[in-house]
């Protein structure tokens, strides 16, 4: 039976350890940045950018186009109109009537033999004029009813005004921007995460400062009764010290409720389910690592290490380029273009029902003339857009240096908060073991150690408070300084 006992207890130690999964501070910021939402729609958007740089590339080189189309239409194109064809026709006929007319006088005398010799003759003659006409009419014929045509041609940039350059340009810090758009997500993200660490670490120590002092308090309520049954303590007096223990114990519940509440945040922040179970790594240490002690030098106090500055930065040159491009409005514009058309019929060669085709070659030039001041006025617009966006860059970079400046003072206030709390502490323990000393020798009453025990709580709670501040406070000046890694 032991033995079995012995086996389950061995199996179930492996569980009970891994019900509760252990994360340092470097371990939540990477599970931090891995899932939050709002750095992926960043990434994702660098992704972007990073496409369209490429996209933007592409207007440099040559643009290759194939078309092709058929036309049908109920009556073909003619090239000679109703009065040639007829006459081409009957060339002969109205050739062989002409010259019999002019030749009657002469004909009239000769023998009737001789005449329908002559007339045969000419009839002849005009037929064959005839078939002649007709044959040259049905050589201007285009048969254009069913029409097939193809082209591929290719164009090439030579000179845009400026607006092709521009666009690069503009690709180019679209693409930077989304990159300091991450840096900013990413330090926002470490800042947060941090700030809930150290928030489930100060109520961690709270809560075992709360069981503390709830031992604390329920030993005084145990040497009370034990006077109040000897007589020389009254109900009353059990009475105040178990009003305390009830104050003690109701705020060691409301810490073990915000302890959990945090914990619930931290998993959010980092992609767990909310209700996992998580210890970090700094709620069971002695006391709290040592601080980083950051000193502002002229090396750290660099406020183009300001995400927020090179987004506005990249503002300001996404102006600028974009006056360029307005500006290319009023430039002229050359462009290259050559290909290979084909129809169907051969317009080349007498509308042969054949495909046929030619090489082209040409220049295009396009040459703004007047637009009423159009793009005059755009581009002094978008100057005046330019000149907003550099007021907005020197107003922020006054208020960082007023937020660093607040976050150096904050640091320096914390490590002075830290120094008062560890000499509070140290007379609150003094005072607290005095007034234990004074009172079971009979020289001290409960409401002494009473009033000792709260203060030594208060002194605690002093201590670790100072020491979480003095590690948000230095987290606060490096988000300011641009340099949270």
């Amino acid at each position: 039976m032991a033995r079995a006992m012995m086996l389950g207890l061995l199996v179930l130690l492996p569980m009970a350890a891994e019900a509760q999964r252990m994360l340092t501070l470097d371990s939540c910021r990477a599970m931090a940045l891995r899932n939050n939402k709002q750095m992926g729609l960043a990434k994702m958007k660098q992704e972007v950018n990073a496409y369209t740089r490429k996209s933007a590339r592409t207007q440099y080189l040559p643009k290759v186009n194939a078309l092709g189309g058929y036309l049908w239409m109920s009556k073909e194109i003619s090239i000679l109109n109703d009065d040639q064809k007829s006459a081409l026709s009957n060339l002969g006929t109205n050739t062989a009537t002409k010259l019999q007319d002019a030749l009657s006088p002469l004909t009239s005398a000769l023998p009737a033999a001789t005449q329908t010799k002559m007339g045969s003759d000419l009839a002849q003659f005009a037929g064959a004029l005839d078939q002649v006409g007709a044959g040259i009419v049905d050589g201007f014929r285009t048969d254009t009813r069913n029409m097939f045509a193809g082209a591929v041609t290719v164009t090439q940039p030579v000179f845009m005004g400026g607006a092709v350059v521009a666009a690069n340009k503009m690709a180019d810090i679209n693409e930077q921007m989304a990159a300091n758009s991450l840096e900013m997500k990413r330090q926002g993200t470490l800042y947060n995460i941090d700030q809930a660490y150290w928030q489930v670490v100060s109520l961690r120590h709270k809560q075992t400062l709360a069981e503390s002092y709830v031992a604390l308090v329920k030993k005084l309520k145990a040497d009370v009764q034990k006077m109040i049954d000897q007589g020389v303590a009254t109900k009353g007096d059990g009475l105040s010290v178990g009003v305390r223990v009830n104050e003690a114990e109701m705020a060691l519940t409301q810490v073990k409720d915000g302890l959990a509440l945090s914990k619930m945040l931290v998993c959010q922040l980092i992609g767990l389910p909310v209700d996992e179970a998580i210890t970090l790594a700094d709620e069971e240490s002695e006391g709290l690592p040592n601080n980083q002690n950051i000193l502002i030098t002229p090396s750290n106090l660099n406020y183009d290490n300001r995400p927020e500055l090179k987004v506005l930065q990249n503002t300001i040159d996404l102006s600028k380029q974009a006056t360029n491009v307005l500006k290319a409005g009023n430039l002229p514009q050359v462009l290259l273009t050559g290909g290979y058309a084909m129809t169907n019929p051969n317009t080349f060669n007498g509308f042969e029902k054949k495909f046929g085709g030619v090489w082209n070659l040409g220049v295009i030039v396009r040459v703004p003339v007047w637009n009423w001041g159009d793009v005059k006025y755009k581009v002094r617009a978008s100057k005046v857009t330019t000149a907003m966006a550099n007021l907005e860059m020197d107003e922020a970079r006054e208020l960082i240096e007023l937020q660093v400046n607040q976050s150096n003072f904050k640091v320096n206030e914390a490590k002075k908060k830290l120094e008062m709390a560890n000499a509070n502490v140290a007379n609150a323990d003094e005072n607290l073991r005095m007034a234990n000393l004074a009172f079971k020798e009979g020289t001290a009453s409960y409401t002494t150690v009473m009033e000792a025990q709260t203060a030594w709580n208060q002194a605690q709670s002093q201590l670790i408070d100072a020491e979480i501040g003095l590690k948000l406070s230095e987290v606060e000046l490096q988000k300011a300084l641009g340099t949270l890694q």
